[in-house]
Protein backbone atom coordinates (compact mmCIF):
# COMPACT_ATOMS: atom_id res chain seq x y z
CA UNK A 1 0.00 0.00 0.00
CA UNK A 2 1.38 3.38 -0.97
CA UNK A 3 0.66 5.75 1.91
CA UNK A 4 1.10 9.46 2.17
CA UNK A 5 3.61 10.42 4.82
CA UNK A 6 2.64 13.42 6.84
CA UNK A 7 4.73 15.54 9.17
CA UNK A 8 3.62 14.90 12.75
CA UNK A 9 6.00 17.46 14.17
CA UNK A 10 4.83 20.57 12.37
CA UNK A 11 4.08 23.47 14.69
CA UNK A 12 0.41 23.71 13.83
CA UNK A 13 -0.15 20.06 13.00
CA UNK A 14 -1.94 18.84 9.88
CA UNK A 15 -3.76 21.54 7.97
CA UNK A 16 -7.50 21.61 8.46
CA UNK A 17 -10.38 23.27 6.67
CA UNK A 18 -12.39 25.93 8.48
CA UNK A 19 -14.63 26.76 5.52
CA UNK A 20 -17.14 23.92 5.45
CA UNK A 21 -20.80 24.53 4.64
CA UNK A 22 -23.95 22.62 5.51
CA UNK A 23 -23.88 21.17 1.99
CA UNK A 24 -20.58 19.38 2.56
CA UNK A 25 -21.84 16.49 4.73
CA UNK A 26 -24.41 15.66 2.07
CA UNK A 27 -21.66 15.70 -0.57
CA UNK A 28 -19.66 13.23 1.52
CA UNK A 29 -22.68 10.95 1.74
CA UNK A 30 -23.19 11.17 -2.02
CA UNK A 31 -19.53 10.34 -2.61
CA UNK A 32 -19.78 7.44 -0.17
CA UNK A 33 -22.84 6.14 -1.99
CA UNK A 34 -20.98 6.28 -5.32
CA UNK A 35 -18.00 4.45 -3.82
CA UNK A 36 -20.24 1.77 -2.38
CA UNK A 37 -21.75 0.92 -5.75
CA UNK A 38 -18.43 1.29 -7.57
CA UNK A 39 -17.25 -1.74 -5.55
CA UNK A 40 -20.46 -3.46 -4.39
CA UNK A 41 -18.81 -6.79 -3.63
CA UNK A 42 -16.33 -5.34 -1.15
CA UNK A 43 -18.78 -2.85 0.35
CA UNK A 44 -21.60 -5.33 0.85
CA UNK A 45 -19.18 -7.92 2.23
CA UNK A 46 -18.29 -5.47 4.98
CA UNK A 47 -21.95 -4.63 5.48
CA UNK A 48 -23.03 -8.27 5.72
CA UNK A 49 -20.12 -9.10 8.03
CA UNK A 50 -20.86 -6.18 10.34
CA UNK A 51 -24.60 -6.89 10.36
CA UNK A 52 -24.02 -10.59 10.99
CA UNK A 53 -21.69 -9.98 13.94
CA UNK A 54 -24.17 -7.49 15.40
CA UNK A 55 -27.04 -9.96 15.08
CA UNK A 56 -25.06 -12.77 16.70
CA UNK A 57 -24.05 -10.51 19.58
CA UNK A 58 -27.64 -9.37 20.12
CA UNK A 59 -28.95 -12.95 19.99
CA UNK A 60 -26.28 -14.06 22.45
CA UNK A 61 -27.37 -11.37 24.91
CA UNK A 62 -30.98 -12.52 24.57
CA UNK A 63 -29.98 -16.13 25.22
CA UNK A 64 -28.13 -15.25 28.43
CA UNK A 65 -31.00 -13.01 29.55
CA UNK A 66 -29.05 -9.77 29.18
CA UNK A 67 -31.21 -8.41 26.38
CA UNK A 68 -31.60 -4.98 28.04
CA UNK A 69 -27.90 -4.38 27.44
CA UNK A 70 -28.55 -4.42 23.69
CA UNK A 71 -29.76 -0.80 23.71
CA UNK A 72 -26.79 0.86 25.47
CA UNK A 73 -24.35 -1.50 23.74
CA UNK A 74 -25.75 -0.62 20.32
CA UNK A 75 -25.44 3.08 21.15
CA UNK A 76 -21.95 2.60 22.53
CA UNK A 77 -20.86 0.55 19.55
CA UNK A 78 -20.97 3.71 17.45
CA UNK A 79 -18.13 5.02 19.60
CA UNK A 80 -15.77 2.38 18.23
CA UNK A 81 -17.37 2.04 14.79
CA UNK A 82 -14.64 4.04 13.00
CA UNK A 83 -12.11 1.35 13.89
CA UNK A 84 -14.10 -1.34 12.12
CA UNK A 85 -14.35 0.75 8.95
CA UNK A 86 -10.60 1.01 8.28
CA UNK A 87 -10.91 -1.42 5.37
CA UNK A 88 -13.60 0.76 3.82
CA UNK A 89 -11.36 3.82 4.10
CA UNK A 90 -8.63 1.87 2.32
CA UNK A 91 -11.07 0.78 -0.39
CA UNK A 92 -12.10 4.39 -1.05
CA UNK A 93 -8.46 5.48 -1.03
CA UNK A 94 -7.56 2.86 -3.62
CA UNK A 95 -10.56 3.77 -5.75
CA UNK A 96 -9.58 7.45 -5.57
CA UNK A 97 -6.05 6.65 -6.76
CA UNK A 98 -7.01 4.04 -9.37
CA UNK A 99 -5.06 1.37 -7.49
CA UNK A 100 -5.64 -2.37 -7.46
CA UNK A 101 -8.77 -3.14 -5.48
CA UNK A 102 -9.48 -6.59 -4.05
CA UNK A 103 -11.08 -7.98 -0.92
CA UNK A 104 -7.68 -9.15 0.31
CA UNK A 105 -6.26 -5.63 -0.05
CA UNK A 106 -8.91 -4.11 2.21
CA UNK A 107 -9.10 -6.94 4.73
CA UNK A 108 -5.33 -6.89 5.29
CA UNK A 109 -4.82 -3.14 5.38
CA UNK A 110 -1.24 -2.03 5.94
CA UNK A 111 -1.97 1.12 7.90
CA UNK A 112 0.53 3.95 7.88
CA UNK A 113 0.54 4.31 11.69
CA UNK A 114 -0.37 0.89 13.13
CA UNK A 115 0.90 1.47 16.67
CA UNK A 116 -0.75 4.88 16.88
CA UNK A 117 -4.01 3.49 15.51
CA UNK A 118 -3.90 0.70 18.11
CA UNK A 119 -3.36 3.30 20.83
CA UNK A 120 -6.35 5.31 19.67
CA UNK A 121 -8.37 2.11 19.41
CA UNK A 122 -7.60 1.31 23.04
CA UNK A 123 -8.81 4.76 24.05
CA UNK A 124 -12.05 4.29 22.12
CA UNK A 125 -12.59 0.90 23.77
CA UNK A 126 -12.14 2.58 27.15
CA UNK A 127 -14.76 5.14 26.11
CA UNK A 128 -17.14 2.29 25.25
CA UNK A 129 -16.57 0.63 28.63
CA UNK A 130 -17.04 3.97 30.39
CA UNK A 131 -20.35 4.51 28.57
CA UNK A 132 -21.59 1.04 29.53
CA UNK A 133 -20.70 1.76 33.15
CA UNK A 134 -22.47 5.12 33.05
CA UNK A 135 -25.54 3.48 31.50
CA UNK A 136 -25.61 0.94 34.34
CA UNK A 137 -25.32 3.70 36.94
CA UNK A 138 -28.14 5.67 35.32
CA UNK A 139 -30.34 2.57 35.35
CA UNK A 140 -29.60 2.08 39.05
CA UNK A 141 -30.35 5.75 39.71
CA UNK A 142 -33.86 5.48 38.25
CA UNK A 143 -34.75 1.85 38.99
CA UNK A 144 -32.65 0.92 41.98
CA UNK A 145 -30.27 -2.00 42.25
CA UNK A 146 -32.58 -4.51 40.58
CA UNK A 147 -31.16 -6.56 37.76
CA UNK A 148 -31.75 -5.59 34.16
CA UNK A 149 -35.18 -6.87 33.06
CA UNK A 150 -35.62 -8.61 29.69
CA UNK A 151 -35.81 -6.14 26.82
CA UNK A 152 -39.46 -6.98 25.85
CA UNK A 153 -40.52 -6.17 29.44
CA UNK A 154 -38.25 -3.16 29.76
CA UNK A 155 -39.28 -1.27 26.61
CA UNK A 156 -42.88 -0.52 27.76
CA UNK A 157 -41.54 0.60 31.15
CA UNK A 158 -38.97 2.80 29.46
CA UNK A 159 -41.58 4.56 27.33
CA UNK A 160 -44.69 4.64 29.52
CA UNK A 161 -43.46 5.13 33.10
CA UNK A 162 -42.15 8.33 34.75
CA UNK A 163 -38.92 6.63 35.81
CA UNK A 164 -38.48 5.15 32.36
CA UNK A 165 -39.01 8.48 30.63
CA UNK A 166 -36.57 10.09 33.04
CA UNK A 167 -33.96 7.46 32.23
CA UNK A 168 -34.65 7.88 28.53
CA UNK A 169 -34.22 11.66 28.63
CA UNK A 170 -31.18 11.73 30.90
CA UNK A 171 -29.55 8.73 29.22
CA UNK A 172 -30.06 10.21 25.78
CA UNK A 173 -28.60 13.54 26.89
CA UNK A 174 -25.57 12.04 28.60
CA UNK A 175 -25.04 9.60 25.75
CA UNK A 176 -25.23 12.38 23.18
CA UNK A 177 -22.59 14.42 25.01
CA UNK A 178 -20.25 11.43 25.26
CA UNK A 179 -20.90 10.43 21.66
CA UNK A 180 -20.16 13.91 20.31
CA UNK A 181 -16.97 14.18 22.37
CA UNK A 182 -15.78 10.84 20.99
CA UNK A 183 -16.94 11.87 17.51
CA UNK A 184 -14.79 15.01 17.70
CA UNK A 185 -11.79 12.90 18.68
CA UNK A 186 -12.20 10.02 16.23
CA UNK A 187 -14.26 11.21 13.25
CA UNK A 188 -11.19 12.15 11.22
CA UNK A 189 -8.29 10.83 13.28
CA UNK A 190 -8.93 7.15 12.49
CA UNK A 191 -8.82 7.55 8.68
CA UNK A 192 -5.83 9.86 9.09
CA UNK A 193 -3.88 7.24 11.04
CA UNK A 194 -4.77 4.65 8.41
CA UNK A 195 -3.56 6.95 5.64
CA UNK A 196 -0.65 8.93 7.05
CA UNK A 197 2.45 8.43 9.16
CA UNK A 198 1.36 10.71 12.00
CA UNK A 199 1.13 10.34 15.77
CA UNK A 200 -2.22 9.79 17.48
CA UNK A 201 -2.16 13.09 19.38
CA UNK A 202 -1.66 15.11 16.19
CA UNK A 203 -4.44 13.17 14.49
CA UNK A 204 -6.84 13.71 17.40
CA UNK A 205 -6.02 17.41 17.63
CA UNK A 206 -6.59 17.83 13.90
CA UNK A 207 -9.96 16.08 14.16
CA UNK A 208 -11.02 18.22 17.11
CA UNK A 209 -9.82 21.35 15.31
CA UNK A 210 -12.03 20.62 12.31
CA UNK A 211 -15.05 20.17 14.59
CA UNK A 212 -14.24 23.36 16.51
CA UNK A 213 -13.77 25.43 13.36
CA UNK A 214 -16.87 24.03 11.64
CA UNK A 215 -19.44 23.40 14.40
CA UNK A 216 -22.53 23.58 12.21
CA UNK A 217 -21.43 21.28 9.38
CA UNK A 218 -19.76 18.81 11.75
CA UNK A 219 -22.82 18.68 14.01
CA UNK A 220 -24.87 17.94 10.92
CA UNK A 221 -22.36 15.27 9.90
CA UNK A 222 -22.60 13.65 13.34
CA UNK A 223 -26.41 13.76 13.14
CA UNK A 224 -26.44 12.15 9.68
CA UNK A 225 -24.17 9.34 10.87
CA UNK A 226 -26.31 8.79 13.97
CA UNK A 227 -29.55 8.66 11.98
CA UNK A 228 -28.19 6.31 9.30
CA UNK A 229 -26.71 3.95 11.88
CA UNK A 230 -29.83 4.09 14.07
CA UNK A 231 -32.02 3.13 11.11
CA UNK A 232 -29.66 0.26 10.38
CA UNK A 233 -29.87 -0.97 13.97
CA UNK A 234 -33.64 -0.47 14.25
CA UNK A 235 -34.17 -3.08 11.52
CA UNK A 236 -32.51 -5.66 13.80
CA UNK A 237 -29.26 -4.79 12.07
CA UNK A 238 -30.42 -5.83 8.59
CA UNK A 239 -30.11 -2.21 7.47
CA UNK A 240 -26.48 -2.22 8.56
CA UNK A 241 -25.70 -4.11 5.36
CA UNK A 242 -26.01 -0.75 3.60
CA UNK A 243 -25.61 1.72 6.46
CA UNK A 244 -22.17 0.60 7.62
CA UNK A 245 -20.34 0.69 4.26
CA UNK A 246 -22.11 3.90 3.29
CA UNK A 247 -20.93 5.72 6.42
CA UNK A 248 -17.47 4.17 6.11
CA UNK A 249 -16.90 5.33 2.55
CA UNK A 250 -18.41 8.75 3.29
CA UNK A 251 -16.08 9.17 6.28
CA UNK A 252 -13.10 8.82 3.96
CA UNK A 253 -14.41 11.68 1.84
CA UNK A 254 -15.03 13.77 4.97
CA UNK A 255 -11.40 13.24 5.95
CA UNK A 256 -10.09 14.11 2.49
CA UNK A 257 -12.22 17.25 2.35
CA UNK A 258 -11.20 18.57 5.75
CA UNK A 259 -7.56 17.66 6.37
CA UNK A 260 -4.84 18.58 3.88
CA UNK A 261 -1.38 17.16 3.53
CA UNK A 262 1.34 18.80 5.57
CA UNK A 263 4.27 20.19 3.71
Amino acid sequence: MAVTTGNPATEDGPRTSGNLTLDDPWRWMSAGWRDMWAMPGISLFYGVLFAGISMLLALSLFLVELSSIVLPLAAGFMLVGPLFAVGLYEASRRLENDEQLSLRDVLLVKTASPAQLAFLGALLMLALLAWMRIASLLFALFFGLEGFPPLPDFLPTLVFSPYGLGLLVVGTGVGALIAFAVFAVSALSVPMLMHRDVDAISAVLASVRVVRENPGPMLLWAWIIAVVMAVGMATFFVGMVLAFPLVGHATWHAYRATISEAD
